[in-house]
């Protein structure tokens, strides 16, 4: 898994395969629902978590390869945002590749462990057309439930416990990008967690916790979608609060429908050149929450 290199053309026959139109840049045009771009009526094999190892490694191709877990909230109010970037992945993978040919993108999807049928899914690492196969394949649960959070620390767990990094012996993180409507989890469910990855714990996950742990090992970033079409808006100061007891305003940033793909970018490639965002850009700046 992950070789290979992303590429337009490749992008383009495929989604073209897949029925769907295609811009001049080589984005999805159209207006597509969730259910319409992601076809997956049940968890996909490929995407399965359960007792699996996702392994990103260094190759002749890759010698250093930079590893990126993508979690996508698939609740049913982030429909709009989930489409958005795979309508876009054409760009965000084009921009990446332009800075940096290591990049391997594992693609989650996270739901509420309390309520959902599928609340993890996890790709296999990838660099090239194969990303975008797999995201196809995420199943849209448009679940969720009445606890006001999703389980977004489930990223966190799997990627601490169910993968393989080689940058990790060149003294290396690797980058975890949540995106989601909703506050942070505290806590993930013992019962709900084993039977989705076939672990044992002698307890709850307690994010806190969680979060000490992760931290050594992968730089942490969530994006908040604050868009009239998700629950972001409604839901705002909470998602900052709760985020906020962890995450400072480098790792925790506001989105909407219009700027997901360029701060997908941003993050990404600061990471690869070893900067935070505001370095590469070189804008320092105060963020109002």
């Amino acid at each position: 898994m992950g070789s290979g290199t992303w590429n337009r053309a490749s992008f383009s026959d495929y989604s073209r395969r897949a029925g769907r139109k295609i811009s001049a840049s080589g984005d999805i045009i159209g207006n597509y629902s969730a259910q319409e771009m992601f076809r997956s009526r049940g968890i996909a094999d490929v995407l399965d978590p359960y007792g699996v190892v996702r392994e990103c490694c260094d190759s002749e191709e890759h010698p250093e390869t930079v590893p990126v877990i993508l979690a996508l909230d698939v609740t049913g109010s982030m429909g709009s945002a989930a489409v958005e970037v795979a309508k876009r992945l054409n760009t965000v993978m084009t921009k990446l590749y332009e800075q940096t040919k290591d990049v391997e993108f594992m693609i989650m999807g996270i739901g509420d462990l309390a309520y959902d049928r599928a609340p993890i899914q996890a790709s296999q690492f990838e660099s090239d057309i194969r990303i975008a196969e797999q995201l196809d394949k995420l199943y849209f649960e448009a679940g969720g439930g009445g606890n006001l959070f999703e389980s977004y620390t489930a990223a966190w767990y799997f990627a601490l416990n169910n993968t393989r990094l080689d940058c990790h012996s060149r003294g290396k993180k690797g980058l975890i990008i949540t995106m989601g409507d909703e506050p942070l989890n505290p806590y993930l469910p013992k019962e709900p967690l084993e039977a989705s990855l076939g672990v044992n714990n002698e307890k709850d996950i307690e994010t806190k916790e969680l979060y000490g742990e992760v931290t050594e090992k992968f730089e942490v970033y969530h994006l908040a979608v604050i868009d009239p079409r998700s629950n972001g808006a409604r839901y705002e100061d909470k998602i900052m609060q709760s985020f906020g007891e962890y995450l400072d305003k480098e790792h925790l940033k506001k989105v909407n429908l219009s700027n997901i793909t360029p701060t997908i970018i941003n993050i990404v490639t600061a990471f690869a050149e070893g900067k935070t965002a505001e370095e590469k850009s070189g804008i320092r700046k105060l963020i109002s929450w």
